[in-house]
């Protein structure tokens, strides 16, 4: 998460269509340019060599990251198989080859066990931390990593072309925590070969989509000005898987300050399936989120308040 001294205060979403080879940790520092904003963050990293959507939140907006991160996100790839790579991507070395290739039936009937809950073995070049380091960083310095399977879920998966018998295209859809390297690498081993990703897009996370994103390069034409303001989505965007419900402005301000409020007057001007216990909801006054709520006991108890 950034902050830059003496920025302006610009609350909302700018959704990037991330080139190849550019990091999402330049992808935000190229929208705080063109915005200003005081505060940015991305909503989940891609890889360098991947393409696609990814979300920049801006100001308050930042506040709902965890929410976005927690959503479905959607991905195409394409896998090459024959070779094995140390980073399951054509970035590593290769460590493995078959001369082995899947037809289509073969990969077709593989996919059903890569549907639903299932356990995944995440990339040894990943993000995640063993011991207080990012094991990618111990990889790199050649220190064994070990990391274990954990539950992660594929709520669909299908096989969309075969240019050639070396190559497959397939589109994901899943929740959070899934590495599409292993998808990859998991599948080459249930069809009896061995493969890695060469081609990797994200086309949706949460309520964004690609019809959503700007280019990188249109939004760096844009420059530091108005102009580069008008791309900016509402904090709200994101919040559209969320049920809302209304609160009065006296009921926002208490939300705001982060008192509770009964549950019972805000039910009787929502839809009864939208006020259920336990569940999280967007509270909105006058066309604005207010703040992110969880109703317990009788009470909408504020989570995330957003000063709009």
């Amino acid at each position: 998460m950034g902050r830059r001294r003496g920025g302006r205060p610009v609350h909302g979403w700018v959704v990037v269509d991330k080139p190849r080879e550019v990091t999402s940790v330049a992808v935000v520092a190229a929208v705080r340019r063109a915005t200003g904003a005081a505060k940015a963050g991305h909503s989940g990293t891609l890889d360098p060599l991947a393409t696609g959507v990814l979300p920049v939140a801006l100001g308050e907006a930042t506040k709902t990251i965890p929410y976005l991160v927690d959503g479905s996100k959607s991905y195409r790839f394409t896998v090459r198989w024959g070779e094995r790579r140390d980073t399951d991507d054509a970035e590593g070395q290769v460590i493995a080859r078959s001369e082995a290739r899947p037809d289509a039936k073969a990969l077709e009937q593989a996919l059903a066990a890569f549907t639903g809950t299932i356990d995944q073995v995440p990339p040894v070049y990943s993000a995640i931390k063993v011991d207080g380091r990012r094991a990618y960083a111990l990889a790199r310095d050649d220190v064994p990593v070990v990391l274990k399977a954990r539950p992660v879920v594929i709520e669909r998966i299908e096989l969309v072309g075969m240019p050639d018998r070396d190559h497959a295209e397939f589109a994901v859809v899943c929740g959070k925590g899934a590495y599409m390297r292993a998808l990859a690498r998991d599948i080459a081993e249930a069809v009896g070969t061995v493969g890695h990703v060469v081609g990797l897009r994200r086309t949706a996370v949460g309520p964004f989509g690609e019809r959503d994103a700007i280019a990188l390069d249109k939004l760096q034409a844009l420059g530091h000005s108005e102009a580069a303001l008008q791309v900016v989505l509402p904090v709200a965007a994101a919040l559209a898987d969320i049920p809302a419900v209304t609160v009065t402005v006296v009921e926002a301000r208490k939300l705001q300050r982060g008192q509770a409020i009964a549950v019972l007057p805000v039910a009787q001007r929502s839809p009864y399936q939208v006020v259920t216990r336990d569940s999280v909801v967007c509270a909105m006054a006058e066309d604005k989120p207010v703040a992110l709520a969880h109703i317990k006991g009788g009470e909408i108890r504020p989570l995330r308040v957003l000063n709009l």
